[in-house]
């Protein structure tokens, strides 16, 4: 079983995929290919995604019975002691400093508007 989920792709990507897999939801293909397909499939998707992501899951033999693939998620896979598990971003974590106040680049009177008059 082959799992792929799109977000934010090109219409016409999905329209390539509808070739192979059958989409459920929007943006959600499953089916049964064969490996070597499916690796075509997932090669094309990465190329084609554009400012999209996917995510490609499929069975496999390990110990959780499938494995997964991302592109230009946020959250990474990451193998501990065999198996994969989902590594997210600490939103706390040191880094760029949040900004505060409007965004640079608004007039004065859209940050009076937005907030408030002081």
């Amino acid at each position: 079983m082959t799992v792929i989920v799109l977000t934010n792709c090109p219409p016409g990507l999905r329209g390539f995929l509808t070739r192979w897999l059958l989409e459920i939801s929007a943006g959600v293909f499953v089916g049964n290919p064969s490996a070597r397909i499916r690796d075509a499939l997932w090669e094309e998707v990465q190329q084609y995604a554009g400012q999209g992501r996917a995510l490609l899951a499929h069975t496999t033999n390990n110990e959780q019975g499938f494995t997964f693939r991302t592109h230009d998620h946020a959250w990474h896979p990451t193998d501990h002691e065999g198996i994969t598990l989902i590594h997210r971003p600490d939103p706390n974590a040191p880094g760029p400093a949040p900004q505060i106040g409007p965004p640079s680049g608004w007039s004065r009177a859209a940050k009076r508007w937005r907030f408030g008059r002081g």
